[in-house]
C-alpha cells in the first residue's frame, strides 16, 4: 500500500465520520419534537414518494425550472456512481477497475456520464443566471438575505467545478491512453471531453497531463467529501431528506385540522352532560395547547424544516404575501430550522443528555415572538396554497396553526375581531351575535 492509498483512506474515513456525526445531530434535533405515529396507508405513501420525490411531479409544474432541476439532480446522482470505481481505485491503487468487469458496457456508461455532466453544467449555469442576473422575485426577497442567498450559489458553483474536473480528468486520460502510457489502458468512451477539452490539452507534455489527470481525480474525491459534509449545514440536505419527508407527508384532505382530545372532551361535556371524560393520569405532564417553541411541534414538523429547499414556491403563491402582508411560508420553515439548530447548540453547550424530559428553554427564547411574530401568523388565510405548491410536501400551515393555537388558548392573545367571534360561538353556537331562537326570523314572511 502506497502513501497515496493511505492518504485516500484517511480522507475517506474522516469525511464519512464527520458526515455521520453531523447527521446524528440532525436526527437528534428532529427527535426533539413531539411523538407522532405515521404508519398508515403504506401503499399510498410509497406511490406518493415515487411520484413526488423521485418523479418530481410538482417540480415540472414550472417547466423550465422543473426540467433543469431533473437534469441536474439525475445527472449529479448518476455520475456519482463513478465514485464506486474511484473508491476501489483509491483503496487498491488500480485504474478504472470496472472496465475489466463491465467490458463494452463500461464505454456506454462513461459516455452517458459525460453527456449528463454537460447537462449538469448547463442546468447549473441556467440556475445561476436566474438567481443572479434575471433576479426572479422569489430569489431576491429579504428572507434570503445572508447565508441562504450564498448557499445556493455555493452549491451550484461546486457542482460546475466537480463536473468540469470529471470531464477534464477524462480528457487527460484519453490523451494518455492514445500515447500508450502504461497504467492508462485504452478503455472508455469520452464524447464530450474529446469534443471540448482534448483539443485544449493535446499540446501539453505527458508528465503535465499525468499531473492534470491525477489532480482532477483527487479534486473529484475531495470535492465529493467536502460536498457531503457541507449539505448538513445547507438547504441541500433535502437531497437526502426529501424521500422520507414525502413518505411521511399528510395524506388527509387539505385543511383538515387535528382535534385536541382535551378540548374535544370539554365540548362533549358541554353538549352532553351525561358524557364522562376519561380519567386524567395525575402523574402526566400537563398538556399544552398549541406550540410556543420547536419542542412543542411534532417531529414531522421539524423534519419539514430540515427538508425545506428554500425554493420560495410556497411564498410566491401565498395570497397574504402577494398582497404585501408580512407572512412568508418559506420564512416560517427557515425560522423553524434556525431555532431548532439553536436549541441543538444549547443542548450541546450545556451537555444535556435527555432534553425531552426537561424541555424548558435554555436561553429564554422561543420560536414564537423571537423568530416568528403574531403579525405573520394572523396574516395567514389557511388556504393551503403553500402546502399544495411545495415540491417535497412540506406543510407550513400546520406550524402556523399550532403557533396560533398557543396564542389563543394559552395567552388569550387573539385579535379583537376573533375574540368577538369566539364569544358569539360560545354564547350563540354561531359566529354572529343573534340568538339561536332568532336565527330564522329572516324567513318569517316567506
Amino acid at each position: 500500500m502506497t502513501i497515496y492509498n493511505i492518504l485516500f483512506l484517511i480522507i475517506l474515513l474522516a469525511g464519512a465520520s464527520l458526515f455521520t456525526f453531523n447527521v446524528r445531530k440532525i436526527i437528534r434535533n428532529i427527535n426533539l419534537g413531539r411523538d407522532l405515529k405515521i404508519n398508515d396507508r403504506k401503499g399510498e405513501r410509497w406511490k406518493t414518494m415515487l411520484r413526488v420525490a423521485i418523479g418530481q411531479s410538482k417540480m415540472v409544474v414550472r417547466p423550465v425550472a422543473g426540467i433543469m432541476h431533473i437534469l441536474v439532480y439525475v445527472g449529479f446522482i448518476i455520475i456519482n456512481i463513478e465514485v464506486i470505481e474511484i473508491l476501489i481505485d483509491g483503496i487498491f491503487g488500480t485504474h478504472r477497475i470496472l472496465s475489466s468487469i463491465l467490458g463494452r458496457l463500461y464505454d456506454v456508461l462513461i459516455a452517458s456520464f459525460e453527456w449528463l455532466a454537460l447537462g449538469v453544467i448547463i442546468g447549473c449555469v441556467v440556475f445561476l443566471i436566474r438567481r443572479n442576473i434575471v433576479h426572479l422575485k422569489r430569489f431576491i426577497s429579504k428572507d434570503l438575505d445572508g447565508f441562504p442567498r450564498s448557499d445556493a450559489n455555493i452549491i451550484l458553483v461546486s457542482e460546475i467545478l466537480l463536473m468540469t474536473a470529471f470531464l477534464k480528468m477524462n480528457a487527460a486520460d484519453y490523451i494518455l491512453q492514445g500515447r500508450g502510457i502504461a497504467h492508462y489502458i485504452p478503455v472508455g468512451s469520452f464524447p464530450v471531453s474529446a469534443m471540448f477539452l482534448v483539443p485544449m490539452l493535446n499540446g501539453f507534455s505527458t508528465s503535465f497531463l499525468e499531473v492534470i489527470e491525477r489532480s482532477c481525480w483527487w479534486f473529484h474525491i475531495i470535492g465529493i467529501m467536502a460536498f457531503l459534509n457541507y449539505i448538513p449545514y445547507s438547504k441541500h440536505f433535502h437531497i437526502l431528506l426529501a424521500f422520507p419527508n414525502v413518505w411521511y407527508s399528510n395524506l388527509n384532505a387539505k385543511g383538515r385540522f387535528n382535534n385536541m382530545p382535551t378540548v374535544t372532551n370539554e365540548v362533549k361535556i358541554m353538549l352532553d352532560p351525561s358524557f364522562v371524560a376519561p380519567a386524567i393520569d395525575p402523574n402526566a405532564v400537563p398538556s399544552k395547547f398549541g406550540a410556543k417553541d420547536v419542542t412543542d411541534l411534532t417531529w414531522k414538523n421539524l423534519m419539514d424544516a430540515y427538508s425545506c429547499t428554500e425554493c420560495g414556491r410556497c411564498t410566491s403563491v401565498c395570497p397574504a404575501n402577494i398582497t404585501g402582508k408580512l407572512l412568508s411560508p418559506r420564512k416560517i420553515m427557515m425560522d423553524t430550522r434556525d431555532r431548532l439548530e439553536e436549541v441543538g447548540r444549547n443542548i450541546d453547550k450545556n451537555k444535556i443528555r435527555d432534553y425531552k424530559s426537561q424541555p424548558t428553554s435554555l436561553d429564554n427564547k422561543s420560536l414564537l415572538n423571537d423568530y416568528i411574530t403574531p403579525e405573520e401568523l394572523w396574516a395567514c388565510t389557511t388556504c393551503n396554497a403553500c402546502v399544495e405548491a411545495c415540491p417535497v410536501n412540506i406543510d407550513p400551515l400546520n406550524i402556523i396553526v399550532e403557533l396560533r393555537r398557543y396564542l389563543v388558548m394559552e395567552q388569550s392573545a387573539a385579535p379583537s375581531e376573533l375574540n368577538v367571534m369566539f364569544t358569539n360561538i360560545e354564547n350563540n353556537q354561531a359566529a354572529w351575535k343573534f340568538s339561536p331562537a332568532d336565527r330564522l326570523n329572516w324567513a318569517k314572511d316567506l
